[in-house]
């Protein structure tokens, strides 16, 4: 071999080394995005699988009989949450879950942390909290985990009207 055939072998080498390197670097990153995604993704599942199980419960303790135009006959704030003896998944009205941790552990084997808050909101602007009974309450499910770079949080008005 001449000399241009070696320094063309070394190069065509140095080539295919940077290729390779880019190639699997690019092959890490994707997979580390896919992983990324599919635990953002179970943790919104989380959240709306909670939302929609409270979707299924009534307003409020003073609403289970029978509906009220009464706001005074509704759980003051500062009792929302479950009622005596009340435990999940017993809860028979939105405000219970006020307060309400959970923990999950997913088929990957991350860890999921779940709360839920509770809150009367005012009917125009459903991100002011109200400090008195309202037809409007907001729950805010957040779950998080040491995989998450951020929480996720969902949250969903229901409403008496």
């Amino acid at each position: 071999m001449t000399n241009i055939q070696t320094m063309l072998t070394v190069g065509a080498m140095l080539l295919l080394a940077i290729v390779s390197l880019n190639f699997n670097s690019t092959v890490l990153d994707t997979s580390t995005s896919d992983m990324q995604n599919k635990i953002y993704l179970t943790a919104f599942s989380i959240s709306d699988n909670l939302i929609e199980e409270i979707k299924q419960k009534s307003f409020d303790e003073a609403t289970i009989e029978f509906p009220t135009t009464n706001t005074a006959s509704l759980t003051p704030p500062a009792n929302l949450g479950p009622e005596a003896g009340e435990t999940y998944p017993n809860y028979n009205d939105v405000d219970d879950y006020n307060g309400f941790a959970d923990t999950i552990t997913a088929p990957y084997f991350e860890t999921y942390y779940v709360s839920c808050s509770v809150e009367y909101v005012d009917g125009d602007n459903p991100d002011v909290a109200s400090t008195t009974q309202t037809f409007y309450k907001k729950v805010t499910v957040t779950v998080s985990s040491p995989y998450l770079k951020s929480p996720v949080s969902l949250s969903s008005i229901f409403t008496l009207k």
